[in-house]
């Protein structure tokens, strides 16, 4: 009897499992990487940054804007506190947070107080640093105000203290003032205010856990919103209904 029986041999259909899983973890492991260091995606799913953002959009977030902290990464393990490579988030900025309430949840607002600063609202009409923010009515139209319902909304252009400028939604008929008119909150050291673009309709920096989000830590940022990429008013699988459910005009917009 001839052979060699000592030979390690891989029959060919083994060969090409192990190829495909190895291609199969390094797909994940780019993913990974991608996902931790550099973009990922959200979905909006609350009318609470309209007019800036429709529920239904879909955007990239830059997850090393503001470096990186553990809920960089999927699931938040508690692997190291505070941020690596941190770097300053600018007001005005339209971030990606987890919830102070439960530190898991993603939130997105706008950033609206630094450390050290005073954030009141009086007779809705925001102040920052006991300076009045310039704000300018350009419209007033019906729109969706949930559950099947409208609603008359006007809505402004705001100039914060470094210039930049931004649309708001606010309800022209609305009876309940306690966003409207709030105490002057003192942004503490290490921490930021955020509040939503729809303001009569955002739980936000101007409510305290569990009805709103507080002060949230510098920890907690996940990153800037960069840019829409998707966008419908309806179910996104439902392919057949593209044509006139994707909101072609709102793709590739960058967010500011």
């Amino acid at each position: 009897m001839s052979g060699n029986k000592g030979a390690d041999v891989t029959r060919p259909d083994d060969g090409g499992l192990i190829e495909t899983i190895k291609v199969i973890v390094q797909a994940l492991l780019i993913a990974l990487v991608i996902r931790t260091f550099l973009f990922q995606p959200f979905n909006i799913p609350s009318s609470s940054m309209v007019p800036t953002l429709q529920i239904g959009d879909y955007l990239f977030v830059s997850k090393y804007s503001y470096g990186f902290s553990k809920h960089s990464i999927p699931g938040s393990p508690p692997v190291f506190s505070g941020r690596l490579l941190g770097t300053e988030p600018k007001r005005g900025d339209v971030i990606v947070f987890k919830w102070p309430g439960d530190q898991s949840t993603d939130y997105i607002k706008r950033l609206i107080g630094l450390p050290g600063d005073h954030v009141q609202m009086k007779d809705n009409l925001l102040y920052i640093n006991g300076k009045p923010v310039k704000k300018v009515q350009t419209g007033a139209e019906k729109g969706d105000a949930g559950a099947g319902l409208e609603e008359e909304f006007t809505y402004f252009n705001e100039e914060l203290p470094e210039g930049l400028n931004h649309r708001l939604q606010e309800k022209k008929n609305y009876f309940n003032v306690m966003g409207r008119n709030t105490p002057d909150f003192i942004v503490p050291p290490g921490n930021y205010f955020f509040m939503g673009d729809n303001r009569d309709n955002s739980s936000d920096s101007r409510f305290e856990v569990p009805y709103g989000v507080g002060m949230v830590p510098f920890e907690n940022l996940v990153g800037r919103a960069e840019v829409i990429f998707f966008s419908i008013d309806g179910v996104a699988w439902k392919i057949w209904e593209w044509p006139w459910t994707v909101r072609w005009n709102r793709i590739f917009n960058r967010i500011h």
